[in-house]
């Protein structure tokens, strides 16, 4: 399945960006009251989302960012990676293939309607129906084609605050995924008519959106509270504004000089001396985020047993060692695997794990064996979008392949993310491209099937394994997670094999604030949990 941001990955995302535009305006003015609850706006970095905001349908994490904040699922994820009920009153399984959801009675979407079990069934059935980017997740419900397509007859409505989900197979997590985006209600207005309500989201979180036109595309969009939210999530804030900056060099000057409030996202010209500059106010913390080099599997060169050798060439003819030190300045920890190192389960010892480490004589071994099936021709590019400070790195990982395999590589890089990734959405990249993923919730699974199980939404390099899909199937029919965590392990060491992405290094989040918010924290998957910042 595959969380976003996500994306949330986001995943979701999953795939991960952080861009912007000119200029934020951090100077509001704020008063608080008894608990500690501001009236100040907060401002903070963000990129402009790829496509409407409908949450089945966002799967980055410019679009995950906000719809966070406006929508509410079943349960959310504390600071820790820690489920809690949001509107979900309850959700019970006896077999943990048959579930029961109720919902609290009360709660409402910002239009004054009140979320009940169909907006629930009918959002999740719709993003089945319309092949959504994040209907991969559907693919365990019973009905759905195995990439999350077709009529989802294993979600009913019982009654207007309860529903039932019928999974194909037992999955015993199946209640930690409900707090993804794909499983966000949607009210009766957008389910009707999805384009006005993709541009003027009606939703049921926290806040909502200010005005009509508080999303002023590729700029920024304004947050308010929502008064009728009643979940945990309560805002210490007056809003929260996202500026679209169109670099974090931009963004980290304008939260030096007061103008930005929070940056989660330092920019590489700045991580040897972010933490002089902000002191206590700096971030630097594990968090659930990895990066990585995505190739087609119907690029040039790069299809069968000739791909696998030259992606296992190219992976170990990157310095991963040397590119985390000169150009993160230790913000950055080369990767061992496919998931990261905040997640239950993580290993760092798997078979095949060599294939990640910096190995000149065998890549250029490799190389030639690629060259005896079918001679190279031509440069190797990693596409990568210029709003998002990725230059530096990539042009260090370009160099490194060039030294080590003799070829012509270089970075080629598209004005911002949009662009890429409609590009590579729409399978018109066709060399290497800058991937990477931000866990939608706290589990190995999620860094595995959204991005290489066949058809799913974040499988950008086009991957299909039977074997592969096979493993993901039996580790989410375990009956424990430290079982469903061993066979993923084996899943991964048929990944390291193939490669349809080329592990970099994990993420550390590296961000700040100014000393106009206070009460900031990020959380597990990096992002900073913006209802409970102060405006000083």
């Amino acid at each position: 399945m595959k969380l976003k941001k996500a994306l949330l990955a986001i995943p979701a995302a999953l795939a991960l960006t952080l861009s912007a535009c000119s200029g934020g305006s951090g100077a509001s003015s704020a008063t608080s009251d008894s608990n500690g609850t501001s009236t100040g706006v907060v401002t903070v970095n963000g990129s402009e989302p790829q496509n409407p905001l409908i949450p089945a349908n966002t799967n980055e994490v410019g679009g995950g960012k906000i719809e966070d904040l406006i929508f509410s699922g079943l349960v959310y994820y504390d600071a820790k990676g820690a489920t809690h009920n949001d509107m979900a009153e309850s959700i019970e399984s006896s077999d943990n293939q048959n579930w029961t959801i109720k919902l609290k009675k009360g709660q409402k979407f910002t239009d004054g309607t009140e979320v009940q079990a169909h907006n629930f069934v009918d959002a999740w059935k719709a993003g089945a129906k319309e092949a959504m980017l994040s209907s991969y997740f559907y693919g365990h419900i019973q009905g759905a084609a195995d990439d999350g397509t077709g009529d989802l007859t294993g979600v009913k409505e019982v009654d207007d605050y309860t529903f039932t989900v019928a999974l194909k197979d037992p999955e015993a997590d199946f209640p930690l995924q409900l707090g993804y985006a794909a499983f966000y209600p949607l009210p009766d207005s957008t389910l009707k008519d999805s384009k006005t309500g993709g541009e003027h989201p009606v939703g049921n979180g926290p806040y909502k959106l200010a005005s009509d036109n508080a999303w002023q595309h590729n700029v920024r969009i304004d947050l308010v509270p929502n008064p009728d939210y009643k979940g945990d999530r309560q805002p210490k804030n007056g809003g929260v504004s996202v500026i679209f900056y169109s670099s974090t060099d931009a963004a980290y000057s304008d939260l030096l000089a007061g103008n930005l409030d929070v940056l989660d996202a330092i920019p590489a010209s700045s991580l040897g001396s972010f933490q002089d500059d902000l002191g206590d106010r700096a971030v630097n913390q594990p968090a659930a985020i990895w990066q990585s080099i995505s190739i087609s599997e119907n690029a040039p060169h790069f299809s069968g047993e000739e791909g696998k050798l030259r992606r296992q060439a190219i992976s170990m003819a990157i310095d991963r060692d040397s590119v985390t030190k000169t150009i993160f300045y230790g913000t950055r920890t080369p990767a061992k695997d496919f998931t990261s190192p905040v997640i239950d389960g993580y290993n760092d010892a798997l078979s095949g794990s060599d294939v990640l480490s910096y190995n000149a004589d065998k890549a250029k071994e490799l190389w030639a064996k690629a060259d005896a099936i079918s001679p190279w021709s031509g440069q190797f590019s990693i596409a990568y979008n210029s709003d998002g400070d990725h230059q530096a790195w990539v042009d260090a990982v370009c160099n490194s392949i060039k030294n080590t395999l003799g070829i012509d590589a270089a970075g080629k890089p598209y004005p911002d993310f949009k662009s890429l990734r409609d590009d590579i959405t729409n399978g018109k990249v066709e060399s290497g491209f800058r991937t990477g993923w931000q866990a939608d919730y706290p589990g190995k699974y999620n860094f595995l099937a959204p991005l290489y199980g066949t058809g799913a939404g974040s499988n950008d390099a086009q991957y299909s394994s039977a074997e592969f899909d096979g493993l993901l199937t039996k580790a989410s029919a375990a009956s424990s997670v430290d079982e469903s965590n061993k066979i993923l392990d084996q899943a991964q060491e048929l990944l390291l094999q193939d490669l349809p992405a080329i592990p970099l290094w994990y993420s550390n989040v590296t961000g700040g604030y100014a000393d106009t918010v206070s009460n900031v924290a990020f959380g597990w998957n990096s992002v900073p949990i913006y209802e409970d910042i102060v405006k000083n």
